[in-house]
């Protein structure tokens, strides 16, 4: 470890004076740890002043469902309601849009109708700002 003796005999052995430095590198890495521990944690913050919301709470109930449904010749069905024209639909529409509390809009095409059908309500929907659609009745496109 420190020293080699050598074989013994009556040459001069070469003896080893270098320092061990392997037990003062132990007690280096001792002492840093003991730093670390006893450094004590500093806590960064800012003092801030957050306003007061006086913003009514958030409305918990679910917002209405109009279900309309493209039939497969192109009629309209609002909540089974057979509308007579595309004016029809987009006025039920810009009515919903204003509303405070928007209704959300299942929109349910046939199996058979056209996909033009289906966009033109969606277009409409979208322009006049509707902000929940959604599609249902997908699997029965499933193969």
């Amino acid at each position: 470890m420190g020293m080699n003796i050598g074989q013994g005999g009556d040459s001069d052995p070469d003896v080893v004076v270098d320092i061990n430095t392997t037990p003062l590198i132990d007690v280096m890495l001792v002492l840093l740890i003991m730093l670390i521990i006893t450094i004590p944690i500093q806590t960064h913050a800012v003092k801030l002043d957050m306003p007061v919301s006086d913003a009514p709470p958030p409305i918990t109930e679910p917002p209405p469902v109009i279900s309309i449904e493209v039939d497969f010749d192109g009629t309209i069905l609002w909540n089974g309601v057979m509308l007579a024209n595309r004016e029809e639909l987009e006025t039920r529409l810009w009515k919903e849009a204003q509303n405070p509390l928007q209704a959300e809009f299942h929109i349910r095409p046939n199996k058979l109708v056209e996909y033009k059908h289906v966009a033109l309500v969606l277009a409409s929907a979208q322009r006049l700002g509707i902000q929940s659609i959604g599609l249902v009745g997908n699997e029965q496109f499933m193969q």
